[in-house]
């Protein structure tokens, strides 16, 4: 039987999940985004382009370079939920 502490078990695991998986793919983006900005300060350069499009290249290869342990964190955690429901019906 599902309880409401079984159920914000569950919640809490899937917003720690959640908020792993951002962090892998927003901190290299935020750090390659001081480096562009402290890089214009320096050159006095304000072109748009040059804030983007690192960031978005930085994103794209660890998006790349995370894919296998994303999908096996996410594929882990969908057996571990669905094995829970298993249980608690019956």
């Amino acid at each position: 039987m599902l309880t409401s502490d079984i159920a914000i078990d569950i919640g809490l695991d899937a917003l720690r999940l959640v908020i792993t998986i951002v962090l892998v793919l927003i901190v290299p983006s935020l750090v390659m985004g001081l480096v562009v900005a402290l890089f214009q300060a320096a050159t006095q350069i304000n072109e748009q382009t040059l804030s983007f499009l690192p960031r978005l290249i930085v994103t794209l290869i660890t998006l790349g370079l995370a894919a296998p342990w994303l999908a096996g964190t996410l594929t882990d955690f969908a057996a571990e939920t669905f094995a829970r429901a298993a249980t608690l019906a019956g």
